[in-house]
């Protein structure tokens, strides 16, 4: 079980993109996974984990999406 959860404001913040029209697919899909992980039972999958690695390491995505990214790696799965 995860012991992390999303922060107040994380999740008001992915919140807030969930509901931005002009949010992009990955900040979405990031934000989702942030908001999922307010509870203690769910922790980052595989391929999120995967997704959230590859923006941080990119050039092209601006802070918010690698906050996010951060956030959702930061609740990942230590063993895998």
């Amino acid at each position: 079980m995860n012991r992390k959860v999303t922060s107040p404001s994380m999740a008001s913040d992915a919140a807030k993109i969930l509901q931005d029209e002009n949010a992009s697919a990955i900040q979405k899909r990031l934000a989702g996974s942030v908001l999922s992980q307010v509870n203690k039972t769910h922790e980052t999958g595989k391929e999120m984990e995967t997704i959230a690695s590859n923006v941080l390491k990119s050039e092209k995505y601006s802070e918010e999406t690698k906050s996010l990214a951060a956030s959702v790696l930061s609740q990942s799965d230590k063993q895998r």
